[in-house]
């Protein structure tokens, strides 16, 4: 008897153009299940800093066991991810029960949220990004989300963290669209 041969299709950066984010792609991309990012299937993550070159200058950054470069979204709350369905299988959430770190002075805690325990630091969440390779930063700035660095600022309350995001741009006054 023939069995039938499952592919899983990951999004690729043109599905992630159509979610939203101005993201171009020329093809799309298919894996098998044993090759999808291992960040989101760990029992224990251990997150570490590494030298990396992000927008053209050598930075420390987080990344997960495997040398993937984490990032956290502006828009989830330190006890909230708002990533889910295709945006989640672009970013794939970090997760663990009990994370570790090696060299962090910033707070690494697991925050039960729609991931599971998903591991944050200094009340950011984190994921991976899909197209990035071990020390290799190729998310920075797609779709609101930003390389975790050491110096990452505590979210306090359900804010993002000051001064790590751009502000946001002038509303003219009296019409709240823009125009």
């Amino acid at each position: 008897m023939r069995h039938p041969r499952i592919v899983i299709a990951s999004i690729s950066l043109a599905a992630a153009a159509a979610i939203g984010g101005g993201i171009t792609a020329t093809a799309a991309t298919t894996s098998h299940p044993s090759s999808r990012p291992a960040a989101s299937q760990q029992a224990a993550a251990t997150v570490r800093t590494v030298q990396a070159t992000v927008g053209g200058k050598t930075e420390t950054i987080l990344v997960n066991g495997q040398g993937l470069p984490l990032y956290y979204y502006l828009s989830d709350t330190a006890a909230k991810s708002v990533v889910t369905g295709g945006l989640a299988a672009l970013w794939p959430p970090l997760t663990s029960a009990s994370p570790a770190a090696t060299g962090l002075t910033g707070k690494l805690t697991a925050v039960m949220d729609v991931h599971g325990d998903q591991v944050a630091y200094n009340g950011h969440l984190l994921y991976t990004f899909a197209d990035d390779q071990a020390i290799q930063v190729t998310g920075q700035g797609v779709q609101g989300f930003l390389v975790a660095t050491p110096g990452l600022t505590a979210i306090t309350g359900s804010q993002t963290a000051t001064g790590t995001a751009p502000a946001a741009p002038a509303v003219p006054s009296g019409n709240p669209y823009g125009y």
